[in-house]
């Protein structure tokens, strides 16, 4: 599984980038807001930092407007990923987007129908929200489990972006379903190294290796 993070804060991601851990980064408007920073000057620091695709979300709603708005995206840098509504004017752009060589990520998915739409239009990736599902009592995980057969069944390669991640729980089971991309904040992708039994064990070495008084180098 590849792990994106889920922030416009530079810092974080500088961070976690040099931990080697990190395949790329989502933004969206409300991560730019909470930045505090233009879209265009923060996008560019990010496409430095990563290596990988960097997702950029497009804030038109008309099939113009998102091409419009995907060109000034697309010169950013060469691994901006056009961020696009699953609607029909977004699926119509996805097309031509992908068509013409960009890499394109359909967001805000709560439907297998809408993945499978999204993988006809061509999408590089899907992004399915697990969270905001559970929030209205419905299984979020069903849905990436539903993609998964939907796309296996076809051949798609449209790749599954778990998204609206909330917990180190949906990570694992979305891990354990097939999806092929995780996105996480970055304090859900910090905690998933944290484990009781590690702390313990490792306070229980240093404490064993401080009696011996010896030093490695």
């Amino acid at each position: 599984m590849k792990f994106f993070v889920d922030t416009a804060d530079v810092d974080e991601i500088r961070e976690i980038n040099e931990t080697g851990l990190l395949d790329g980064v989502t933004t969206n408007p409300s991560l730019i807001l909470k930045s505090g920073r233009d879209i265009t000057e923060v996008t560019r620091e990010i496409c430095g930092i990563v290596d990988g695709p960097v997702s950029a979300e497009v804030t038109a709603t008309d099939f113009d407007g998102m091409m419009r708005e995907a060109k000034v995206l697309a010169k950013i840098a060469d691994n901006i990923c056009i961020k696009l509504p699953p609607t029909m004017d977004g699926l119509k752009a996805c097309k031509k987007l992908t068509g013409d060589g960009h890499k394109t990520n359909v967001t805000l998915c709560f439907s297998a129908n809408q993945a499978l739409l999204a993988a006809k239009a061509g999408a590089t990736y899907i992004s399915p929200f697990i969270g905001r599902i559970d929030d209205i009592g419905i299984e979020g995980m069903e849905l990436i489990e539903e993609i998964r057969i939907i796309y296996d069944n076809y051949d798609f390669q449209t790749e599954i972006l778990a998204a609206s991640i909330r917990t180190v729980n949906h990570v694992k089971e979305a891990a354990m379903i097939g999806a092929d991309v995780a996105t996480v904040p970055p304090a859900t992708l910090k905690a998933l190294v944290k484990h009781p039994l590690t702390d313990k064990g490792l306070d229980a070495f240093l404490a064993d290796w401080a009696k011996t008084g010896q030093k490695i180098g």
